[in-house]
């Protein structure tokens, strides 16, 4: 199969375009009502105090008695907090509805961009914010079919999506079955939610879960390598990047909860509701790069998205870590003279990021450029190194073999030589 053929891809016309449609606009009219009906089951759910480890109880949202504790201390009622957490839901549920329904409403005769627009709708309202719908069912037990059903939908179309984007076939066309053992292990839970740790001891269902997932990611390897062309192969690199950039930000985000716990959690309360809200709001890079990738891929040049991207995420985690390091290790040696609650650790290791953000940019963009962009690193050096050259050579002979191998080290022709104008001596009067 070649890159091409996947462009050729009929449009809808007729009587399927206008199902289709129909069939859109009726899961959008469900996926808002599961939004809105939700917030306010969302809000009792927030205002509930998790029994659980901190850091699963904060991964729900939800805040265990200790933490409410601090947020009252610094005169913020944990009601304020579950406001916050409900109005961050709300918007990002939101954000996934309004990129699907934008697709919809330009490519919505394409068939793979109207999958896409299903996908984005039923996926992001439903299952991936599945605590809404959670909380909807066990308020309102009627909303179990819909609810259940939206979750379903978004699991189809999220397994469609990773196994057809961007062309809109299977490749390789054996993937079929992986989409159909997915859904087949997948949809059970949904009515059994027990069903496969009652059936296998251990971790059996995280393991096969995972080998489903890898089974999609090379699927995209496969079809990126043999199957895509340029403008697919570009489309392919903005929907990797953000959800690169977003996974790596989740976990980022939701490892220091983890793991220093005491450090961050029980001690501050305005990294609580900063973590609690940037999770969320990092997700939504996902839809964010699918809506680029479908409707305005060809506008920007990806690989200098990517570039920044991974500069900036890894300038922030060198940071935070940092800064996390230096607040708790200046606190444990400083503790004897000015006590547990000295502020000087915070306002050292603030100064500290502050002094440190320049060069590190500088370090980590030379280690990037060298290591992920080594030709076109050389190239703009070798360019710099000749126009600095190219200011002080007199040598005319020097200057012509310079040229060269600049050329022959930037462009890489098969062949390269040099012509020069001859001089004029006709002196015109």
């Amino acid at each position: 199969m070649s890159g091409s053929q996947d462009d050729l891809r009929p449009d809808l016309h007729g009587l399927p375009l206008r199902a289709a449609r129909v069939a859109w606009v009726v899961v959008a009219l469900v996926a808002l009502a599961i939004v809105f009906i939700s917030l306010p089951a969302l809000f009792a759910q927030f205002t509930t105090h998790c029994q659980g480890a901190p850091g699963v109880c904060l991964e729900r949202g939800q805040l265990t008695p200790e933490y409410a504790q601090a947020f009252r201390e610094v005169g913020i009622p944990p009601r304020s907090y579950a406001i916050l957490m409900v109005v961050v839901d709300a918007f990002s549920r939101l954000v996934w509805f309004a990129v699907g329904a934008l697709i919809f409403l330009r490519r919505s005769r394409d068939p793979m961009a109207l999958l896409i627009a299903f996908f984005l709708v039923s996926f992001g309202t439903a299952t991936f914010a599945s605590d809404g719908v959670h909380a909807l069912i066990s308020a309102n037990p009627a909303w179990r079919i819909p609810g259940t059903g939206m979750q379903i939908l978004g699991e189809l179309g999220a397994v469609m999506f990773f196994l057809l984007f961007p062309g809109g076939r299977f490749a390789p066309r054996w993937t079929r079955w992986l989409a159909v053992a997915f859904l087949a292990f997948q949809i059970p839970g949904y009515f059994f939610p027990n069903v496969y740790s009652d059936l296998y001891p251990g971790n059996v269902e995280g393991f096969v879960f995972m080998c489903l997932v890898l089974g999609q990611v090379g699927s995209q390897i496969y079809r990126y390598r043999r199957v895509s062309n340029p403008r697919q192969r570009r489309q392919t690199k903005w929907v990797v990047a953000g959800s690169a950039v977003a996974i790596f930000a989740l976990f980022g985000l939701l490892t220091p909860l983890f793991f220093l716990p005491k450090a961050l959690g029980d001690s501050s309360p305005f990294v609580l509701s900063l973590v609690s809200t940037l999770v969320p709001l990092s997700m939504l890079l996902i839809p964010l790069s699918i809506g680029v990738a479908v409707l305005r891929s060809g506008l920007f040049d990806i690989d200098v998205v990517i570039n920044r991207a991974l500069v900036y995420a890894t300038l922030t985690a060198t940071l935070v870590l940092i800064y996390v390091s230096g607040v708790v290790g200046l606190q444990r040696l400083l503790s004897p003279l000015f006590g547990e609650s000295n502020q000087l650790a915070i306002v050292a290791s603030t100064l500290a990021i502050a002094a440190l953000f320049n060069p590190l940019r500088r370090r980590i963009q030379t280690l990037i450029d060298r290591r992920f962009y080594r030709k076109k690193y050389d190239a703009r050096r070798t360019l710099e190194d000749f126009s600095a050259r190219l200011r002080d050579e007199t040598d005319l002979g020097q200057l012509n073999v310079d040229l060269l191998s600049v050329v022959r080290e930037t462009v890489q022709p098969e062949h390269v030589s040099l012509w020069l104008k001859p001089e004029d001596r006709k002196v015109k009067r």
